[in-house]
């Protein structure tokens, strides 16, 4: 299974990037994953719904390259626990998910358009992050739930 972490935005400050780097590194024995910043510094608009709209359109040229399934990481999402997330990670992996996207969104959300395609919504928490501290929290998060699966001592009950 490949699964592939999109965010829309600026690459991360130092220290974040090497956390990125570190649970890369660390999910490499469980599967493919990569991890890739959509920049949209060319979006110059002050109004959030034609911002919402041009990184759609950047969203949607990406997906046209790509078959997999598509999940949000959005506030209006479901949450889960750490071993919910396992098992639906598992899920995954049982029914031969080829590729999974999790795409983190803009300041200011996603476009309908993008909500409409999307498989499915996660929520990191009820808390608003930034989007560069969010791809951290999710690589340990995805790795915490391999590590799950994997009996790894990792996460403890």
């Amino acid at each position: 299974m490949k699964i592939e972490l999109w965010s829309l935005g600026s690459p991360s400050v130092k220290y974040l990037q090497q956390g990125e780097v570190e649970y890369i590194k660390r999910l490499q024995p469980f599967c493919d994953v990569s991890f890739e910043v959509i920049k949209t510094n060319k979006i110059k608009s002050q109004d959030s719904n034609q911002i919402m709209r041009q990184e759609a359109t950047l969203i949607l040229e990406k997906l046209k390259k790509i078959n997999g399934t598509l999940i949000l990481l959005d506030d209006k999402g479901k949450e889960f626990t750490s071993n919910d997330f396992a098992r639906y990670v598992q899920h995954h992996q049982i029914h031969s998910t080829k590729n999974i996207i999790f795409l983190i969104g803009g300041s200011y959300g996603f476009d309908q358009s993008i909500y409409k395609i999307a498989q499915k919504k996660i929520s990191l928490s009820k808390f608003t992050f930034p989007h560069q501290l969010v791809r951290i929290i999710f690589l340990e998060q995805l790795y915490r739930a391999f590590s799950i699966i994997h009996n790894l001592p990792y996460h403890h009950q």
